[in-house]
């Protein structure tokens, strides 16, 4: 429960929302302890065999015997004087105070789940920016559909716990508490007001249950949209990180979490008005059969037990005491999401430290992979073996091998998506791991072969983590990439949304959208992974010679098995099993390289 009872302080800090909350309560309760001390044993009093006829002779009985509080004598005087009279005062006085008391406890459960709705999308937030900003390799170790369900699910099971702590368990237990010791106070029996109301309850409550199945309804769908989002998000976590597109990320989930908050708060309505209004109905009905059972003994016609108001309070004692078991079981229940919530929320981030770090400028010497050694969380063979590399500014370098020979291992540590476990990567003599994490990575473009696009705009997606990004200099990093042409021919052109993952366009258009995002970063490396892989021959030779153009004065690290790519590269090096097992121009590997040969003859593909 420490996880739980650790929100519930985050909870608090909104001291102003709490203070009115309890108050609130406090009166409700009290409320309700008044009506039964003093409206009730009054009645009976007037409605007894031995009657005293008005108000103003209970009041001068009440002052004789003592009692306290006394009734003050201006008072006194303008009370009733007939019988009937002081009954109708009565009913009025206990109607004022039941409706002070459903005011004050619609407020109260109305601050109540103000304040935990708040809370909870406030948790959400800090769950999703900790999992953003986590190294990638912990977000691939655990998968991404465990933070998912964190954020979204765990927080929703999260929020039944916190609304049986503040709102309903407070407001139970202190009317329970007042009821009881009206009871005790005046001494009990008589009460079975439930089968009068139950029918006139059940009414109202379908009437409002309604009103909160519609609200919950339009809730689903927004948290459908925030699962669909943060599922986007980590699943396309490299290209995020690779492009600083955090930011961008946290503000469209921001925006969609507050859209779910305002749908909740509509449900809050319905919800804070049930309790109050069928206590007042319920209050209201026993007025009424007081009022009618009054008239009739006052006639001589009917007998009235002078114990009702006792045993009524202490039904509505036992009404609020009974749900506080199922309670306290709701509040123990939401400890496993509480601690699951705040595993996540306390995660480090990759960018802890980088806030003293100074920013890298921009590149304009060489990259250099000083004996770097990486091995994978719980993989026996290491991914990559003692590598050497080193490129000079400008370079373009085509990195080929078998599969799983550690080509994107190696190029995924310039980003620092991965961290090698010996070694050094130093861009123009400085070691990465020294720097800004953000400034380093606004320096490289990063094109997969997996193209990660959002359910968006064409032109969000191609601007997703270029924040400054005009709408000219967007348009030109399209036509660049060869794009421009087929988003006119949507409708909607640049303005048009995207399916989810990018659905409604083929393989080749991702691509040279992902392409199009990568040159609108004006980077100074551009990391092509498997970037043609789809493409057609014919797209290809244009993006090839728009990619030449683009990659002039700036360093390229190229991933790719189609043959005219690698052999437009300044230099190709080959790697095997994690290691760098020779490096040269296509004509010198095909002559001295075994296993370049074989790639060329089984996997690099001749466009032609």
């Amino acid at each position: 429960m420490d996880a739980f009872w650790r929100i519930v302080k985050l909870m608090l800090r909104d001291r102003t929302r709490v203070a009115l909350a309890l108050v609130f309560v406090f009166i409700s309760a009290g409320g309700l302890g008044a009506g039964l001390l003093t409206i009730l044993p009054l009645l009976e009093l007037i409605l007894s065999d031995e009657p005293r006829s008005t108000l103003v002779d209970l009041a001068l009985a009440h002052n004789a015997e003592g009692k306290w509080p006394a009734i003050p004598a201006p008072l006194i005087e303008i009370l009733p004087t007939t019988p009937f009279g002081g009954v109708a005062t009565l009913m009025i006085g206990l109607a004022i105070l039941t409706i002070i008391g459903a005011t004050c406890n619609f407020l109260h459960l109305y601050l109540s789940m103000t304040l935990v709705t708040n809370t909870v999308a406030r948790l959400r937030l800090a769950a999703f920016r900790s999992v953003v900003r986590m190294p990638l390799s912990s977000v691939v170790a655990r998968g991404p559909a465990e933070f998912v369900a964190k954020i979204v699910r765990d927080a929703a099971e999260l929020k039944s716990g916190l609304l049986a702590l503040t709102s309903k368990a407070v407001a139970h237990f202190s009317k329970g508490v007042a009821a009881f010791a009206a009871a005790l106070w005046i001494e009990w029996r008589l009460t079975i007001v439930a089968v009068v109301v139950a029918p006139v309850l059940g009414v109202l409550l379908r009437k409002l249950g309604k009103r909160i199945r519609r609200g919950t309804k339009a809730s689903l769908e927004g948290q459908q949209d925030l699962l669909r989002i943060a599922g986007e998000t980590l699943q396309g976590l490299r290209a995020v990180k690779a492009n600083t597109g955090e930011r961008n990320a946290l503000h469209r989930f921001h925006r969609v979490n507050r859209e779910v908050v305002n749908q909740e708060l509509k449900v809050r309505n319905a919800r804070s008005l049930a309790t109050p209004a069928v206590e007042t109905l319920a209050v209201f009905v026993i007025c009424g059969l007081a009022l009618i059972a009054a008239h009739e003994i006052i006639q001589g016609r009917l007998e009235f037990n002078r114990f009702f108001g006792a045993l009524a309070a202490l039904g509505i004692a036992g009404g609020s005491f009974r749900p506080l078991t199922g309670l306290y079981n709701e509040i123990q229940a939401a400890s496993a999401p509480s601690r699951r919530l705040m595993e996540v929320i306390d995660e480090p981030r990759e960018t802890a430290r980088d806030l003293k770090r100074p920013v890298l400028p921009r590149h304009h010497q060489s990259i250099e992979f000083d004996h770097v050694r990486l091995v994978y969380p719980g993989a026996d063979e290491p991914a990559l073996r003692d590598v050497s590399l080193k490129i000079a500014h400008g370079e373009r370098v085509a990195i080929v091998g078998p599969n799983g020979s550690g080509k994107t291992t190696l190029v995924s540590l310039l980003p620092r998506l991965l961290v090698p476990g010996q070694g050094r990567v130093l861009i123009d003599g400085v070691d990465i791991q020294s720097v800004n994490l953000r400034a380093l990575r606004r320096q490289i473009g990063v094109v997969t072969q997996d193209t990660v696009l959002f359910r968006t705009s064409i032109a969000d997606n191609i601007a997703f983590g270029a924040e400054n990004a005009t709408r000219e200099r967007l348009i030109e990093a399209a036509r660049q990439a060869h794009a421009d042409e087929f988003i006119n021919r949507i409708p909607g052109g640049y303005d048009a949304s995207l399916a989810e993952q990018g659905a409604s366009l083929s393989g080749g258009q991702r691509q040279r959208l992902a392409i199009a995002r990568a040159i609108l970063r004006d980077p100074s490396i551009l990391i092509l992974d498997e970037a043609t892989s789809q493409i057609d021959s014919e797209s290809e030779q244009q993006i090839n010679a728009a990619l030449s153009e683009f990659c002039r004065h700036r360093t390229a690290l190229i991933i790719a098995h189609r043959l005219s790519t690698v052999r437009n590269a300044d230099r190709i090096v080959v790697m095997d099993q994690g290691e760098v097992v020779d490096e040269g121009t296509h004509h010198e590997l095909l002559d001295r390289c075994p296993l370049y040969r074989r790639l060329n003859q089984t996997q690099l593909v001749d466009s032609e």
